[in-house]
């Protein structure tokens, strides 16, 4: 097999700059990648270069007033950067990841470029900010960034139809390539459920459902907090954690002040894997969730998930056989999680059959050899 030079482009890794699940799809991809490729990452961080699972991260420390001219300076210093080291390793491929690194993408618009939507801003902010001068800038450059890469990747078929519509992208020109999961990260055999509910306060029987995310619009959690409260009319001893942090953080708890809701904020990592594997519920309450990695994290720690009807979300699960979609409405949502809480042999079931479908699905390995494969389209 022809071994490629590939350049990766993405504002946060997942050994640096993290801000939420695409750090964890670039950089698992960048690694499955390294196993055949030489791959570099340009990305921001406050370290020295360094080499770690076969690939070469390169930081850079931007500056800006806002958000947009951040990610242009961020660019700037990515294509300095890239150039220092393209004299050396004259890379094949040059792969963007969403709309943070676009303005490097318009400096090196000649080399053969990729560039993979994993969310848009209409995506995340709808009609909220339809008018918003940053809104517009950075859908600008969305719609920019798909016009002059020479092939482009999208998360799930729900993100596929939203950019061709959005931006006008032809068919040929778009291809869907999901992302993929490492199980053996979130499934923990020598956990005691128990245990971990006692250090929460909870009764090792509880039934425990579990929120993991921002806690912003996009996310639905006011939808979930609403859910809940129909939930403990029917359940007295359904518990709830809250793990994320965002700025409707102080409005929910405010919302939640009468219900059995523990709000732990921002988690590490060990500690997400601690709950997600003593959890009897994920609930995802996504207004919009063009994939939705949490999903993946829950199947592979056998979980059974409720989750709302949209993008990746709607296509992944199979309703009833490996989890539950509803509406987006906590009516629906409370439907669902009082479903599966009296019923936890069925949940246990799905939970079961979600891992199968990781196992079939959702492996780096070969979603990595599609995404070669997409490689190989940009120059023939």
């Amino acid at each position: 097999m022809e071994s490629f030079e590939i350049a990766f482009f993405c504002w946060e890794s997942m050994y640096a700059e993290r801000v939420g699940g695409l750090a964890s799809a670039a950089t698992n991809l960048a690694e499955t990648l390294a196993r055949k490729h030489g791959v570099h990452f340009f990305t921001r961080g406050n370290c020295p270069d360094q080499t770690i699972n076969g690939v070469r991260y390169h930081y850079c420390r931007p500056a800006g007033n806002n958000i947009v001219e951040y990610c242009d300076d961020m660019s700037r210093a990515m294509v300095e950067q890239f150039e220092k080291t393209d004299a050396e390793h004259k890379f094949d491929f040059l792969h963007f990841h969403d709309w943070h690194p676009i303005q490097a993408l318009h400096q090196l618009r000649e080399r053969d470029t990729i560039l993979t939507f994993h969310s848009t801003e209409f995506g995340r902010n709808g009609n909220q900010f339809g008018n918003w001068w940053e809104f517009r800038e950075i859908s600008g450059k969305e719609w920019y960034g798909s016009l002059i890469a020479k092939q482009v990747t999208a998360v799930s078929s729900t993100m596929k139809n939203e950019v061709m519509q959005l931006y006008n992208i032809p068919d040929w020109k778009c291809t869907v390539i999901p992302n993929g999961i490492v199980p053996k990260q979130y499934r923990a055999e020598g956990i005691d459920p128990g245990e971990v509910k006692r250090a929460y306060g909870i009764h090792p029987y509880a039934p425990l459902v579990l929120f993991i995310g921002r806690l912003v619009y996009q996310k639905g959690p006011d939808l979930f907090i609403e859910a809940i409260r129909e939930v403990c009319r029917h359940r007295w001893d359904a518990q709830v954690i809250v793990a994320g942090d965002g700025d409707m953080r102080q409005y929910l708890e405010s919302r939640a002040h009468d219900l059995p809701i523990n709000f732990v904020g921002y988690i590490p990592d060990s500690e997400y894997i601690r709950l997600l594997n003593a959890c009897d519920l994920v609930v995802i309450p996504s207004r919009n969730e063009p994939f939705g990695l949490v999903l993946l994290e829950a199947w592979s720690a056998e979980k059974c998930v409720v989750a709302s009807d949209v993008g990746g979300l709607g296509e992944n699960i199979d309703s009833f056989v490996n989890g539950v979609k509803t509406d987006v409405s906590p009516e629906s949502l409370a439907w669902g999680i009082r479903t599966m809480v009296d019923e936890p042999w069925t949940a246990g079931a799905f939970g079961m059959r979600g891992r199968a479908k990781v196992n079939r699905v959702f492996l780096w390995g070969p979603i990595g050899q599609r995404v070669t494969d997409t490689y190989a389209r940009v120059v023939s």
